[in-house]
């Protein structure tokens, strides 16, 4: 017993010093195949983006080489170059013509932007504010043509950029250089539009040592550089060069958001530089996985199974274990199986019996002793039929509620081509659903089928609110038959008036009423919410409906 011990202890020993040296070359393994992934795959995206950034920024030098106009106070400058650009690129967000105007010629650019339809042709400030024409005593850029020209793009044809914030220092700075230049991040389209970059080009004309105007190209920043992929390594930010400390990130649906970098937090891995617009953007690169904790934890995996091999017996004893514990929670399953499906089976019955003596009370009402047999007959399958769709919507819902709206289908309530209904979209109960069914049929089968005194058939609306506040929500319901009247109405039936003044509003604990107006009839009914939904209804068919769960 003794040797047996000792024997068991000393390859107890082995195995741990096997499983450690096992853990430790892991570990260096893994923390540096991790640092040489990350470091390619940034170096890959960093690529990428600069090939990205370089593309656009050789359309923009392209596009201005093209302008050959004998005039710049042209709104159609970008029609030329239009197949060119989206042969190019498409993904700019808009493109424009920006002309360089003396104000000796901002009346010839209104009554150009007139003559090409955009929606203000005023010369006007970046803020739609009015120009002081006297006060100008130098050119000023002008934008006169928009790409794509869509409503929100159209209305900015005409403003000055002079002023503006972002754009002006841009347009002076492509003025100096003479070369095409990139501007602060900022909003595109509206205020509230997604951040993005705009990139201008100097456009020069024969003859004349200073631009005449510039050519633009806005792209949203998401897709020209901050696109963040689940699968990749790592989480991609812009420097913002606004502020010392503002990161821009985008998140997994590209809507890119500023924010202040934490210096108390861990910094970026690496950092890489990227040029646009004659300027340097710095991204930081932020690893989604510690590479020691995760090297760490595979170090602990290979250790835990190495340590696992020596206590084997162990292990044996623990698997007999664990099939005891799994029959035991198979046989608990299968009696809760037993005990759900008795369950459903009685909820089935009970249903099933409501239904029939629904079925019963309308066939017993309907074919009342003295009734026409014809019109009997055709009032019964209709109520039936009305029965056979709410019991066909709830089977498709699980008899968890039916959508309100659906109980006006054409297949159950006869003339819905002309009843108009609003509503909000609720989901009824199944007791409340069978007897709005059968409300709702049986106000839209004694709706007038002929002409009326003036030649046409009522117009039906149907309409229902709710009012009140948490808990005492109430439901009120309106039907209006417009275009009739008591003489012209078809009178309800003994059966009908039965269900609309009492077993309806009973069936919901409201009350109803219907009554003429001059120019229609009107039934309302008003109800507690918490009846119409029935919430003990539906909690009690959900637990019916809900899965078994699986034993592991």
């Amino acid at each position: 017993m003794v040797r047996l011990g000792f024997i068991t202890g000393f390859i107890a020993l082995i195995g741990i010093l096997l499983s450690g040296l096992a853990a430790y070359r892991v570990h260096d393994q893994e923390l540096t195949v991790d640092r040489i992934a990350l470091a390619r795959a940034i170096d890959v995206h960093a690529s990428l983006v600069q090939d990205r950034l370089t593309e656009r920024e050789l359309l923009a030098r392209v596009a201005s080489g093209l302008f050959h106009a004998p005039s710049v106070i042209e709104s159609d400058m970008l029609q030329p170059l239009r197949a060119s650009i989206y042969a190019f690129k498409t993904d700019f967000v808009v493109a424009g013509w920006v002309a360089r105007l003396q104000a000796d010629e901002l009346d010839a650019a209104r009554t150009e932007l007139m003559s090409a339809g955009f929606p203000n042709p005023t010369v006007r400030n970046y803020n739609d504010a009015p120009l002081d024409k006297p006060s100008l005593e130098r050119p000023i850029d002008v934008l006169l043509d928009v790409e794509p020209r869509k409503p929100e793009t159209m209305a900015f044809a005409g403003r000055s950029l002079d002023q503006h914030p972002v754009l002006g220092p841009m347009l002076t700075q492509v003025l100096t250089d003479g070369k095409p230049a990139a501007s602060d991040p900022l909003p595109l389209l509206q205020p509230d539009g997604p951040i993005g970059l705009v990139l201008a080009a100097p456009v020069m004309q024969q003859g004349n040592p200073q631009p005449v105007g510039f050519v633009t190209f806005s792209y949203e920043l998401a897709p020209l550089m901050l696109t963040n992929d689940d699968l990749s390594l790592f989480s991609v930010v812009l420097k913002d060069p606004r502020s010392e400390d503002g990161e821009l990130i985008a998140n997994d649906h590209g809507v890119v958001t500023s924010r202040t970098a934490n210096r108390q937090g861990p910094a970026p891995s690496v950092t890489r530089a990227v040029t646009f617009g004659g300027r340097d953007w710095t991204l930081g690169y932020y690893a989604k996985t510690n590479a020691v904790v995760r090297a760490r934890q595979t170090a602990t995996i290979v250790a835990a199974i190495g340590l696992a091999l020596t206590s084997i017996v162990c292990g044996l004893f623990g698997y007999v274990a664990y099939n005891n514990l799994r029959l035991s929670r198979e046989i608990q399953v299968r009696i809760g199986f037993e005990r759900r499906l008795t369950a459903v089976i009685d909820e089935l019955n009970h249903r099933v019996k409501n239904i029939l003596a629904v079925i019963q009370s309308i066939v017993t009402r309907t074919l009342r002793h003295g009734s026409d047999i014809d019109v009997a007959r055709e009032l019964l399958i209709g109520r039936i039929h009305a029965m056979s769709n709410v019991v066909s919507l709830l089977s498709e819902s699980q008899w968890q509620g039916v959508k309100l709206k659906g109980l006006f289908e054409a297949r159950a309530i006869p003339h819905a081509e002309r009843i108009a209904v609003s509503g909000p979209d609720i989901t009824v109960s199944a007791r409340a659903a069978q007897s709005l069914s059968l409300l709702f049929f049986e106000l839209a089968s004694h709706s007038d089928e002929g002409l009326s005194l003036v030649g046409k058939h009522p117009h039906i609306v149907a309409h229902w609110e709710v009012n009140g506040e948490d808990p005492e929500f109430i439901f009120h319901f309106r039907w209006e038959e417009f275009n009739t009247s008591e003489a012209t109405r078809r009178q309800d039936s003994d059966f009908g008036v039965i269900l609309l003044d009492r077993v309806a509003p009973e069936a919901l604990g409201g009350t109803s009423k219907r009554y003429f107006t001059d120019v229609s009839y009107v039934y309302e009914l008003t109800a507690p919410m918490e009846t119409v939904i029935d919430m003990t209804e539906r909690d009690r068919t959900e637990q019916l409906s809900a899965p078994l769960k699986k034993t592991k």
